[in-house]
């Protein structure tokens, strides 16, 4: 019987590997990126907005409302449009991660 490594049957672990290196993880990856990426992106831009635009309040918050509708439009986008993804997840949470902070700067979340 002949035992060579093209006829042997693949370990758990080459399985398993297999598994997160198909197209298919890549595409899920992207559609968290859109959906949740996405999101979080949005969330903060609405906060960075109502603190960081100057005129009253009510007006900062409707227009950092408005202005996150197409910032998550515009991750979506860029989720699939990134050349891989980890691209598409660097593309949008940096941004966030970035606006977070300076939101916290001027008096979010304190």
């Amino acid at each position: 019987m002949d035992r060579s490594s093209s006829s042997a049957r693949p370990t758990t672990a080459q399985r398993l590997a297999s598994c997160f290196t198909g197209p298919g993880v890549g595409v899920l990856s992207r559609s968290l990126a859109a959906m949740l990426g996405g999101y979080a992106l949005a969330s903060v831009t609405s906060v960075f907005c109502a603190v960081a635009l100057p005129g009253a309040r009510g007006q900062a918050v409707l227009t950092g409302m408005l202005v996150a509708i197409i910032v998550c439009a515009c991750a979506a986008l860029w989720a699939f449009a990134a050349r891989t993804a980890l691209h598409a997840w660097a593309g949008i949470l940096l941004p966030a991660l970035l606006m977070a902070a300076v939101a916290r700067a001027l008096g979010a979340w304190a």
